[in-house]
């Protein structure tokens, strides 16, 4: 098969989405099978065919041509900023993917609603379209938003309206959904409608055996003597609740010292928890390593690792930890506590919660067994888990039904 993997994030970039995309072309390429990447480029200034280093500048689009198709498509500028600047980018990824040219795919496997709802505008009757959602978009966005820091309600009910209707457009335009757990499943079909017989629910495949041989990577991060290493990976964004972990820290410090915590991963807050850190008078204790490459190596060389945010689906993150054999601290939101059990492979803590996230830190601290047993359990479960194998199958299993409606035979 000719397969497209597309997104509509910038990609390369730090976080699950591109990293679950490099894996399932791996794996679909030992198979036999040809893989592209389509997405957008830095800033959204382009889309490009990463692999094929084919690529469309904005710039070159913005012209009598864009005003036309942008009028046909019923995309005036919205008074809502929100609205307008996803429309917009839409409008663009849209016009830029069809430049490309998106023809020659049996497959196009899109990696959330936004590339999902604008390939299906243009693909050809013959492709098949199967989309893999990483999160609710809706959800997302209402935080940031359309919560209390948008004055006007008529403004906020609009907006959650509109991004409302983008999820269930989303989650349907393709000929098949596939969701991670069952957390997103409900969340779809029980407060968007989704027909259940749209969805698929396969957890993320995850190839350890070529993470695990990374961990002997060595760079110039040194592990601190006589402190045990916290660690937090990912985007630093506010969703991400890396302000509560700092506030937690705060108030562990206050009985105890002999510990590190290293954050690893850029963001559009990155300043802010810089600055936040400062204020909190952490800056001994917290250290902010930036957009790494070494994750397999830091891991190993770190005693807990904690995700204080506020709402997941089924972070990498967490996966990566678990094979990595350590023990976990993580939010009890989204799909996450289908991937931990409380106690046994890690620990479960009420998101925003920073005086019990703090416990739980100390707790683990000071119990070195008990820390050590939950980094064992994870690593036996995590290896039999997130079987990279099984997961593609899975995958090439929807493909080829996606494919059966359509005549097709591969």
């Amino acid at each position: 098969m000719k397969i497209l993997l597309a997104t509509f994030w910038v990609t390369p970039h730090v976080g699950g989405v591109w990293n679950y995309m490099q894996q399932l072309k791996d794996k679909l390429v030992t198979l036999g099978h040809e893989v592209d990447f389509l997405s957008y480029g830095e800033n959204h200034e382009y889309v490009h065919i990463i692999n094929e280093n084919r690529r469309i500048d904005m710039d070159e689009l913005l012209s009598e041509e864009v005003l036309r198709y942008m009028k046909q498509h019923n995309s005036p500028t919205h008074p809502d900023p929100i609205i307008h600047y996803y429309e917009t980018r839409c409008d663009f990824f849209q016009l830029g993917a069809d430049y490309l040219g998106l023809d020659k795919y049996d497959v196009i496997h899109t990696q959330d609603i936004f590339s999902t709802v604008c390939i299906n505008r243009i693909r050809a009757k013959k492709t098949a379209l199967v989309a893999t959602l990483h999160g609710c978009v809706a959800h997302e966005l209402r935080s940031a938003y359309y919560s209390s820091k948008v004055p006007k309600q008529s403004i906020a009910k609009e907006g959650r309206d509109h991004f409302d209707q983008l999820e269930y457009d989303g989650a349907t335009s393709a000929d098949h959904t596939i969701v991670a757990n069952e957390w997103m499943r409900d969340v779809l079909t029980d407060e968007f409608n989704v027909p259940k017989e749209q969805l698929s629910v396969f957890h993320y495949g995850y190839d350890t055996e070529a993470f695990l041989k990374r961990v002997d990577e060595k760079t110039e991060i040194e592990r601190p003597e006589k402190k045990k290493v916290l660690i937090y990976t990912g985007r630093l964004s506010e969703f991400k609740g890396v302000h509560h972990l700092l506030n937690a820290l705060s108030r562990l410090k206050k009985s105890r010292t002999d510990w590190v915590c290293w954050i690893a991963g850029d963001g559009p807050i990155e300043t802010e928890l810089k600055n936040k850190t400062k204020a909190l008078r952490l800056e001994d204790d917290v250290v902010f390593l930036g957009r790494r490459d070494d994750i397999p190596y830091l891991l190993s060389i770190s005693d807990i690792f904690v995700l204080p945010t506020l709402m997941e689906n089924q972070p990498l993150s967490v996966i990566e930890a678990q094979i990595s054999g350590m023990a976990v601290i993580a939010s009890d939101v989204g799909g996450i506590p289908e991937i931990i059990d409380h106690g046994i492979t890690g620990v479960l803590s009420p998101a925003g919660d920073e005086q019990m996230l703090s416990t739980h830190i100390e707790y683990l601290l000071e119990h070195d067994s008990y820390r050590n047993n939950l980094g064992e359990n994870a690593l036996t479960w995590g290896l039999d888990h997130w079987s990279p194998d099984k997961a593609v199958q899975n995958v090439l299993g929807v493909y080829e039904h996606a494919l059966s409606q359509k005549g097709n035979n591969h």
